[in-house]
């Protein structure tokens, strides 16, 4: 009897894969979406509306966004040349974006020549406003406490 057991094994085993395929490509009742009629017409619909309104407004808005992050940075590191990388980040955009690797490496470079002939690595003219601003109000306070110290002397007299 030990002599029929392995035959038997061989062959379920090689029946195995066989029967595992049938049954895997037997029809079984599916349903390509989970709404049907009315309900399936309306998220159509919807989803049309999405595709042709939405979703265009969020590219052009993600385009442009990225397309003006050299310009930002070059602000925020006061490069001297921060008008020459926003018209060139302008000009990518009406280019198709071919211009802007090169806006973002200008972005990030450190302006030597500049630093040559100036003596600074940074816009000045970005410090100055800042200072002339800080300046005017510092001036308006002053005349502030003046008036108040002046209107105090007079209420004790």
């Amino acid at each position: 009897m030990n002599l029929l057991r392995p035959p038997i094994r061989r062959s379920a085993r090689a029946a195995a894969p066989v029967l595992l395929a049938l049954l895997l490509a037997a029809p079984t009742h599916a349903h390509a979406s989970f709404l049907h009629g009315e309900a399936l017409d309306t998220m159509a619909n919807v989803l049309s509306w999405i595709v042709i309104v939405l979703v265009p407004i969020v590219g052009i808005t993600v385009f442009w966004l990225v397309h003006i992050l050299p310009e930002k940075i070059a602000h925020k590191r006061k490069h001297p040349q921060t008008g020459a990388i926003q018209c060139l980040c302008l000009l990518s955009l009406f280019f198709g974006g071919l211009l802007w690797p090169i806006a973002w490496l200008w972005a990030y470079t450190k302006p030597v020549l500049h630093k040559m002939a100036y003596g600074t690595d940074v816009d000045e003219s970005l410090a100055h406003e800042a200072a002339e601003k800080e300046a005017s109000e510092v001036e308006k306070l002053r005349a502030r406490v003046a008036e108040l110290e002046a209107q105090a002397k007079e209420g004790k007299a």
